[in-house]
């Protein structure tokens, strides 16, 4: 058989147009070799190396985020400690103010009642004065009253002596003890 496959292989490799001569492949061989070995150490090196300076820039930028997210996540932190130090400040302050208001509230309020509780006083004692000036008025109407009676009465002209007074502030004196 295999002298069979040379004959095929001889009988169709100058018969077939589309498989190249040996020098053809030979040649092709060479220039792809001298190609190969140019890429090989003038272009991959050069191309490793801007790769190489372009993942070092990548690997630079990623150290730079990361150390500018760190930054940024302790500013957060320091940001969020300061904000809960102001709440807790402001509740202090807060509750501050309502022990303060209520203090003054109660100020307030027993200033109003120690003040309304002197203005009852002094109505009371204006009252009583008044009470006394009225019981004083009437005392003496009613004695002028009465020596007008007793002097119709008796066709005797009482009011300028001593003694109808004396008799008028008995007369009150009786009354106002039959009257308690």
């Amino acid at each position: 058989m295999t002298p069979v496959i040379h004959e095929i292989m001889r009988t169709s490799a100058a018969a077939n147009p589309l498989v190249p001569a040996t020098a053809d492949l030979v040649w092709s061989a060479v220039v792809f070799a001298i190609l190969l070995v140019f890429f090989w150490f003038k272009v991959l090196p050069n191309f490793k190396k801007n790769i190489d300076a372009r993942t070092e820039a990548i690997e630079g930028r990623l150290a730079l985020a990361e150390k500018a997210q760190a930054e940024a996540a302790a500013k957060t932190a320091n940001i969020e400690a300061d904000q809960a130090a102001a709440r807790q400040e402001r509740a202090e302050i807060i509750n501050a103010a309502r022990a303060e208001a209520a203090q003054v509230s109660a100020e307030i309020t027993e200033a109003a009642k120690l003040n309304a509780e002197r203005m009852i006083e002094n109505a009371k004692k204006q009252i009583d004065a008044d009470t006394q000036a009225a019981v004083i008025a009437l005392r003496a109407e009613v004695g002028s009253l009465a020596l007008e009676l007793a002097s119709s009465v008796v066709q005797n002209n009482l009011k300028e002596d001593k003694s109808a007074s004396a008799i008028v502030d008995g007369f009150l004196a009786d009354l106002e003890k039959e009257g308690k």
